[in-house]
């Protein structure tokens, strides 16, 4: 509730002549006690009613301690909504800070962790919306909101009072006394408080606030001109030679987009990864597949109202004052105080030791390539827009291996089972469909998971997997709640969103070989979310440092090319027969194929999201760019992963900035865990699985992470497993 402030308005001429005629002070003291009491109701009953009439307000009802009811929720809800909950969290705060008792765990940290719980379910429908279901109506809303949502955490960590409660607590003895995870809670949330200025003086905190919402503005704006981008740009396929190549699911798809579009054209070719990398590997049509790689890597970048340079330089600008001002020499040392790297200098050495040999594989890939033009007459070198084209044509004659043949088999249901089946062999989870819970879109659907040892529920898992207007690119794994056991045994609620083209309604979805392992990478995330057993929700699940929490996602991923998968899930859409034995053995052979490009692609991403945030001094975009892909030998046949204008990770959130390394970082981690498995009875060995369960999914961040590991292997991770895993010499 607002606290009130209340004087009498001498301007108004009732109160006036009212108040010039008590004479007596007891009946004026009667007077004003009657105003504040009347304000006081109105100001419960405007409460009460909003409470009331705003349904993202409400308790979360239902079974599994309740979900989210979208088909109560409209957008002019959000804002109301949003200013009611800030308020009241910020009213909690002030609740805690204020407490006369002494500092105790219960009474500040624990209190904490209660707080802002309607925030919460509505920052969890709003994050829907804004990933999801983006409109301009929205936007708008997004655009005035996420500055007010940036200025809580400023209001909480420079709380002097309350940072005065938690540093007490940290420094006592009664810390002693508090079991490892309490230990571990207040150990973040001080360690939290002194990362983000609670020791700051007055005027630099409200340098570093001011910054911060300003941040929050900009994430918003880079990300409203990406997704537009994405949106309005495409490709048309005007006749049946443009179609030359492609799959015929994908053609499917293609004539599908152009009908939803309303296009005139025969076909389309949206601007996102989904449907141009597939387009660049299969197309015949040279000219076309430099059209789309056009327009994919200049997202954001066309100097037009959506350009996205001037934000994320201004972006990169206030990063590194606010770095200075919290006492680093640049973003990214701030960013990695909390990580497990530390140190940016250990994550350049980690690329570095990578990239050469990354290099050389590449040279030897495109040699090979461009011996396939030439006898083939083709009078060019092979360019960005040709590397996969020549690469699919090098595979299929090295490996006798032809990733659309493959396709046939990679059905999206039979390997979303096939996910569901791995997580019952390795962790005893089982799922089951329900109908009974709303969703945000049709295309969403709903499983119940549970522990099929004990029948018990342990979480529900979400499923958005088809791209749509309005859905940001790119694939992702969200939690809408946290478990935790603070308030009972709350359940998780997690979320897999993809962008796979849904094509015609009549045949199964066939996806790509990548395309199957980023369902099996982000599965990983959501298992580590589901299989949180913790007590504190900031502890839960995925909540662990940026660079360690791609690892179960990463280390997943292997069990997609195991022959016990593919040959219960890799059915032909046509006859149902599983992958030939010869077919599985070849996709063995192959699985270090174009290594090279893929280790290019995204560590030449890191190695310039890392230099961005090292500098302090304004930059150019595509001068710096153009600067540091010199001076590491880019290879010209090969762009960024995702080149500065449409860098997503690193400018629509602080979330990745100078931390884009973290998936080499965690795959590091992930070929080291993965040989334990091998070292053992293979993939399914249950003892490893077990021991992976115990010390990694299920402890959230309740321990170091490095501890963590550690718990699990036995030793920290060694790099040369990495490179056994890419085929890469090993340095002895």
């Amino acid at each position: 509730m607002k606290l009130i402030s209340y004087s009498i308005n001498f301007y108004n001429p009732l109160e006036y002549e009212v108040c010039s005629r008590l004479v007596n002070f007891e009946i004026l003291l009667h007077f004003l006690l009657f105003r504040f009491c009347a304000e006081l109701i109105n100001v419960f009953v405007m409460k009460t009613s909003i409470e009331l009439d705003n349904p993202l307000l409400k308790e979360w009802s239902g079974p599994y301690g309740g979900v989210p009811d979208f088909t109560a929720y409209k957008v002019a809800d959000f804002k109301p909504a949003i200013e009611f909950a800030i308020q009241e969290k910020l009213d909690e705060i002030e609740a805690i800070s204020n407490n006369t008792e002494k500092p105790t765990f219960e009474n500040t940290i624990k209190a904490l962790e209660l707080s802002g719980e309607k925030l919460d379910r509505i920052h969890a429908v709003y994050g829907i919306y804004r990933s999801n279901l983006s409109t301009p109506e929205f936007n708008a809303v997004d655009t005035e909101m996420s500055p007010k949502l940036a200025e809580i955490s400023d209001k909480l960590y420079q709380n002097e009072k309350l940072f005065s409660r938690i540093e007490a607590l940290y420094k006592s003895e009664e810390k002693k006394n508090l079991t490892k995870e309490q230990q571990r809670v207040l150990w973040l949330y001080y360690t939290d408080f002194v990362r983000e200025g609670a020791e700051l003086n007055e005027e630099n905190k409200e340098k570093v606030a001011k910054i911060n919402q300003e941040l929050a503005t900009l994430f918003t704006a880079f990300s409203q001109k990406l997704l537009a981008e994405e949106n309005n740009q495409y490709i048309e396929l005007k006749t049946e030679d443009d179609f030359e190549g492609l799959p015929e699911e994908f053609k499917n798809a293609a004539i599908a987009e152009a009908k939803e579009r309303n296009l005139t054209a025969l076909g389309c070719i949206g601007n996102t990864r989904s449907s141009i990398e597939p387009f660049l590997t299969f197309s015949n049509r040279r000219n076309l597949r430099e059209k789309a790689f056009d327009i994919f890597v200049k997202r954001g970048d066309n100097k037009n109202e959506n350009d996205t340079n001037s934000t994320l330089v201004s972006i990169l600008k206030l990063r590194a004052e606010k770095a200075k001002i919290l006492g680093f020499k640049n973003f990214a040392e701030w960013s990695l105080s909390n990580k497990m790297a530390k140190d940016p200098q250990k994550t350049l050495d980690l690329m570095r030791s990578v990239w050469k040999p990354a290099v050389e594989k590449v040279k030897n890939d495109v040699s090979a390539m461009q011996k396939m033009v030439d006898e083939e007459g083709g009078n060019f070198k092979i360019q960005p827009w040709d590397y996969r084209f020549y690469a699919e044509k090098v595979r299929k004659a090295k490996y006798d291996l032809d990733q659309n043949e493959i396709k046939q088999y990679l059905q999206l249901e039979n390997l979303r089972e096939g996910m569901f089946w791995t997580a019952g062999e390795l962790f005893n989870l089982g799922f089951k469909q329900l109908f009974d819970v709303s969703v945000y879109h049709p295309d969403v659907r709903v499983w119940e998971v549970k522990n099929k040892n004990t029948g018990e529920a342990i979480g529900l898992w979400y499923f958005d997997p088809y791209a749509r207007t309005g859905k940001r690119s790119g694939a992702w794994m969200n939690s809408h709640r946290d478990q935790q056991k603070i308030k009972g045994n709350v359940l998780p609620i997690v979320s897999n969103n993809c962008n796979f083209i849904k094509g015609n309604s009549k045949e199964p979805v066939l996806i790509s070989w990548d395309d199957a392992t980023t369902l099996f990478h982000e599965f990983g995330h959501a298992l580590h979310g589901l299989c949180s057993n913790v007590t504190y929700p900031s502890l839960s699940g995925t909540s662990v440092a940026r660079d360690y929490v791609e690892f179960p996602s990463q280390l997943l991923e292997h069990w997609l090319a195991t022959p016990e998968v593919l040959n219960k899930f890799a059915l032909h859409y046509k006859t149902n027969e599983p992958l030939s034995q010869s077919l599985v053995e070849r996709i063995g052979k192959a699985t270090n194929f174009n290594e090279g490009f893929a280790t290019v692609e995204t560590i030449s991403s890191s190695f310039v999201d890392m230099e961005l945030h090292l500098t302090t001094e304004t930059i150019d975009p595509h001068a710096f760019e153009k600067k540091v892909l010199g001076e590491i030998n880019m290879p010209s046949e090969i762009v960024m992963r995702h080149r500065i204008p449409q860098f997503a990770h690193i400018f629509s959130s602080d979330g990745y900035a100078a931390g884009y390394y973290s998936y080499l970082w965690a795959d590091v981690i992930n070929a080291d865990a993965y040989e334990a498995f091998l070292e053992a009875d293979g993939p399914f060995d249950k003892s490893v699985s077990e021991r992976l369960y115990k010390t990694v999914l299920s402890v959230g961040n309740t321990i170091d992470n490095e501890e963590m590991y550690e718990n699990f292997r036995g030793h920290a991770p060694k790099s040369d497993a990495l490179m056994r895993a890419r085929n890469f010499p090993v340095e002895n």
